[in-house]
């Protein structure tokens, strides 16, 4: 799937197109199937078409995305999907124009109506409620772009909740498949069925990563901010209801970013931790800050920081108990951050090095692969 910040936007795109898009002529979704070499964008990468010519999220950054363009508005003109690639036997001009001499396959299908989205709505719900499932997308039989457009299947924790093949079968076969690889990066699958050979694009759904800012103040808005920006869930924590009525009424914080008031002592009862959870402890008083850290050491946290000097930085390792491979204080990367919104930009890069294993170099100073 795209990330969880492209997935938002693609989202509202398509339920545009739901809302009144199909009456003006509906719409086509390119999906980036499978990539070789360097390529601006990986398998799962997806963008909208619109028959208005809105475009909506992008796959390559360059030539073949207006190639792209150009060929779903003639899928949305025909009603069928078909399969592009750009590589050295065909689309070499755009492939040139990429620049990254990697190569591309697109599947570009046709959204005519309501049930067209089933399998986004499905694949929202499991996001949105945390749960991991897998979307499988089969788009070839015996070689040949399956028409008039691909067919899915939607797993949510084990169970099939959408499943455009009906009962049969293929739907065991499909299922098993999804269940048995559990892609941790979207992959193409081979299978046989009735005599037919099938290929199938499997994409894991992840939960978003959720973010809990505990304390309210400038800084904890704009770390809010840059972390809905990416696509994360945000809850704001503070232990007094009143607190932070300006950030909401000035309109300061996106909508979807959460509120829960909870003391050190109700926050673990109050909030629900995981593997994709990141805490900030930024409250601006010492031992309030302390007494939320030990209520969130023995949480199953991927991140956990705190924001000050390193002397204060000191006093809450001592106070809290935590150790360093515990607690990140000062929180964030050196870069020289001085306002709310550089400390939170530092904040949220130190976040995503950590949970992607990487060790913020500057890229220019590396030798290996940009992407894993």
């Amino acid at each position: 799937m795209n990330t969880p910040q492209e997935f938002g936007t693609l989202l509202a795109g398509l339920r545009r197109l739901g809302d009144s898009g199909f009456a003006q002529g509906g719409g086509a979704l390119a999906t980036l199937t499978q990539t070789s070499g360097s390529t601006f964008r990986r398998a799962g990468a997806r963008m909208l078409v619109c028959g208005d010519g809105t475009v909506v999220r992008g796959l390559s950054g360059g030539c073949p995305e207006a190639d792209i363009i150009s060929r779903a508005r003639e899928v949305i003109a025909e009603g069928t999907a078909r399969i592009v690639r750009y590589d050295r036997e065909s689309g070499l001009d755009a492939l040139l124009e990429l620049g990254c001499g990697g190569e591309l396959e697109v599947l570009i299908e046709p959204l005519t109506k309501a049930r067209d989205l089933d399998f986004i709505d499905a694949a929202a719900d499991c996001l949105a409620a945390r749960r991991s499932g897998v979307l499988a997308t089969v788009y070839r039989r015996d070689g040949a772009v399956m028409n008039p457009k691909p067919r899915r299947m939607v797993i949510d924790e084990g169970r099939i909740v959408v499943n455009e093949f009906g009962a049969g079968l293929i739907s065991g076969v499909l299922a098993d498949l999804a269940l048995d690889r559990l892609p941790i990066a979207p992959s193409v699958e081979r299978f046989t069925h009735g005599g037919n050979a099938y290929e199938v694009l499997l994409e894991a759904l992840i939960p978003p990563y959720a973010l809990f800012i505990v304390g309210i103040n400038a800084g904890a808005v704009a770390l809010a901010r840059i972390a809905a920006v990416l696509g994360w869930q945000v809850t704001l924590v503070d232990d007094r209801d009143d607190r932070g009525e300006r950030a909401w009424s000035g309109g300061l914080l996106p909508d979807n970013v959460r509120r829960v008031t909870a003391t050190p002592q109700q926050i673990a009862e109050r909030l629900d931790f995981d593997a994709r959870s990141f805490a900030v402890v930024m409250t601006h008083n010492l031992g309030r800050d302390i007494d939320y850290l030990r209520a969130l050491g023995d949480a199953p946290l991927a991140y956990l920081g705190s924001l000050g000097s390193r002397q204060r930085a000191a006093r809450l390792y001592a106070g809290s108990g935590l150790s360093a491979e515990q607690l990140r204080a000062p929180a964030g990367l050196d870069l020289g951050s001085e306002t709310p919104e550089e400390i939170a930009l530092a904040i949220s890069a130190e976040i995503l090095a950590v949970t992607s294993g990487r060790a913020a170099e500057s890229l220019s100073q590396t030798t290996g692969p940009i992407h894993a």
